[in-house]
Protein backbone atom coordinates (compact mmCIF):
# COMPACT_ATOMS: atom_id res chain seq x y z
CA UNK A 1 0.00 0.00 0.00
CA UNK A 2 1.73 3.35 -1.00
CA UNK A 3 2.42 5.97 1.84
CA UNK A 4 0.44 9.13 1.57
CA UNK A 5 3.01 12.02 2.18
CA UNK A 6 0.44 13.72 4.58
CA UNK A 7 1.66 17.05 3.42
CA UNK A 8 -0.98 16.58 0.85
CA UNK A 9 -3.48 14.49 2.55
CA UNK A 10 -6.90 15.97 1.34
CA UNK A 11 -5.38 17.63 -1.52
CA UNK A 12 -8.05 16.83 -3.81
CA UNK A 13 -10.54 18.49 -1.84
CA UNK A 14 -8.62 21.79 -0.55
CA UNK A 15 -7.81 22.28 -4.32
CA UNK A 16 -11.49 21.94 -4.93
CA UNK A 17 -12.48 24.41 -2.15
CA UNK A 18 -9.46 26.45 -2.70
CA UNK A 19 -10.57 27.13 -6.79
CA UNK A 20 -14.27 28.41 -5.26
CA UNK A 21 -12.84 30.42 -2.61
CA UNK A 22 -10.85 32.38 -5.81
CA UNK A 23 -13.96 32.31 -7.88
CA UNK A 24 -15.66 34.24 -5.16
CA UNK A 25 -12.96 36.76 -4.59
CA UNK A 26 -12.81 37.26 -8.42
CA UNK A 27 -16.84 38.10 -8.46
CA UNK A 28 -16.94 40.08 -4.88
CA UNK A 29 -13.29 41.06 -4.40
CA UNK A 30 -12.88 42.24 -0.74
CA UNK A 31 -14.82 44.48 1.20
CA UNK A 32 -17.88 42.83 2.31
CA UNK A 33 -18.92 41.22 5.88
CA UNK A 34 -17.84 37.37 6.24
CA UNK A 35 -21.13 35.96 6.45
CA UNK A 36 -21.69 37.04 2.45
CA UNK A 37 -18.16 35.42 1.64
CA UNK A 38 -19.52 32.85 3.38
CA UNK A 39 -23.11 32.53 1.09
CA UNK A 40 -20.74 33.06 -1.68
CA UNK A 41 -18.75 30.17 -1.25
CA UNK A 42 -21.34 27.40 -0.11
CA UNK A 43 -22.97 28.50 -3.78
CA UNK A 44 -19.38 27.63 -5.12
CA UNK A 45 -18.89 24.54 -3.15
CA UNK A 46 -22.61 23.78 -3.95
CA UNK A 47 -21.18 23.63 -7.90
CA UNK A 48 -18.43 21.92 -7.88
CA UNK A 49 -19.88 18.96 -5.78
CA UNK A 50 -18.58 19.49 -2.37
CA UNK A 51 -20.44 18.12 0.67
CA UNK A 52 -20.58 20.34 3.84
CA UNK A 53 -22.20 21.45 6.61
CA UNK A 54 -22.14 25.06 7.62
CA UNK A 55 -22.13 27.19 10.50
CA UNK A 56 -21.78 23.23 12.54
CA UNK A 57 -21.96 23.65 16.33
CA UNK A 58 -19.05 21.34 17.78
CA UNK A 59 -18.24 20.22 21.14
CA UNK A 60 -15.09 21.30 22.48
CA UNK A 61 -13.14 18.93 24.39
CA UNK A 62 -10.59 19.12 27.68
CA UNK A 63 -9.35 16.17 29.01
CA UNK A 64 -12.29 14.70 27.99
CA UNK A 65 -15.24 16.70 29.96
CA UNK A 66 -16.94 18.83 27.26
CA UNK A 67 -16.50 22.57 28.14
CA UNK A 68 -18.36 24.53 25.22
CA UNK A 69 -19.52 24.79 22.07
CA UNK A 70 -17.52 26.14 18.58
CA UNK A 71 -19.11 26.76 15.45
CA UNK A 72 -16.92 25.96 12.05
CA UNK A 73 -17.61 27.55 9.64
CA UNK A 74 -17.35 24.59 7.28
CA UNK A 75 -16.99 21.25 7.88
CA UNK A 76 -16.30 19.77 4.11
CA UNK A 77 -16.60 16.07 2.97
CA UNK A 78 -16.28 15.55 6.86
CA UNK A 79 -12.85 16.25 6.73
CA UNK A 80 -11.80 19.14 5.70
CA UNK A 81 -12.32 22.19 8.34
CA UNK A 82 -12.71 25.34 6.53
CA UNK A 83 -12.21 29.05 8.53
CA UNK A 84 -13.40 32.06 6.75
CA UNK A 85 -12.23 35.58 8.01
CA UNK A 86 -12.79 38.82 5.81
CA UNK A 87 -9.91 41.29 7.25
CA UNK A 88 -7.48 43.23 5.90
CA UNK A 89 -4.33 40.71 6.79
CA UNK A 90 -3.90 37.44 8.24
CA UNK A 91 -1.98 37.26 11.12
CA UNK A 92 -0.22 34.19 13.33
CA UNK A 93 -3.24 34.44 15.68
CA UNK A 94 -5.91 33.53 12.73
CA UNK A 95 -3.16 30.36 11.63
CA UNK A 96 -2.60 29.67 16.16
CA UNK A 97 -6.69 29.32 16.12
CA UNK A 98 -7.52 27.49 13.47
CA UNK A 99 -5.34 24.90 14.33
CA UNK A 100 -6.48 24.85 17.67
CA UNK A 101 -9.72 24.20 15.84
CA UNK A 102 -7.96 21.14 14.31
CA UNK A 103 -6.98 19.77 17.42
CA UNK A 104 -10.47 20.33 18.97
CA UNK A 105 -12.35 18.84 16.38
CA UNK A 106 -10.04 15.48 16.07
CA UNK A 107 -9.20 16.67 12.27
CA UNK A 108 -6.38 16.20 10.35
CA UNK A 109 -6.44 19.00 7.75
CA UNK A 110 -7.74 22.48 7.62
CA UNK A 111 -8.09 25.64 5.39
CA UNK A 112 -7.74 29.23 6.63
CA UNK A 113 -9.01 31.89 3.86
CA UNK A 114 -9.02 35.28 3.83
CA UNK A 115 -11.13 37.28 1.46
CA UNK A 116 -10.50 40.64 3.38
CA UNK A 117 -7.23 41.62 1.42
CA UNK A 118 -6.88 42.68 -2.34
CA UNK A 119 -5.92 39.00 -3.29
CA UNK A 120 -7.10 36.04 -1.93
CA UNK A 121 -5.04 34.76 0.90
CA UNK A 122 -5.64 31.20 2.03
CA UNK A 123 -3.21 28.46 4.65
CA UNK A 124 -3.44 24.93 4.43
CA UNK A 125 -3.20 23.80 8.21
CA UNK A 126 -2.25 20.62 9.52
CA UNK A 127 -3.06 19.40 12.90
CA UNK A 128 0.19 18.72 15.24
CA UNK A 129 1.78 16.01 15.04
Amino acid sequence: MPMINEQYKHSDITGKIIGCAMEVHKTLGNGFQEVIYQRALAIEMNHAGLNYSRELEMDIFYKGHGIGTRRVDFLVEDVIMVELKAIIQLEDVHLAQAINYLEAYSLEVGLLINFGSKSLEFKRVMKKS
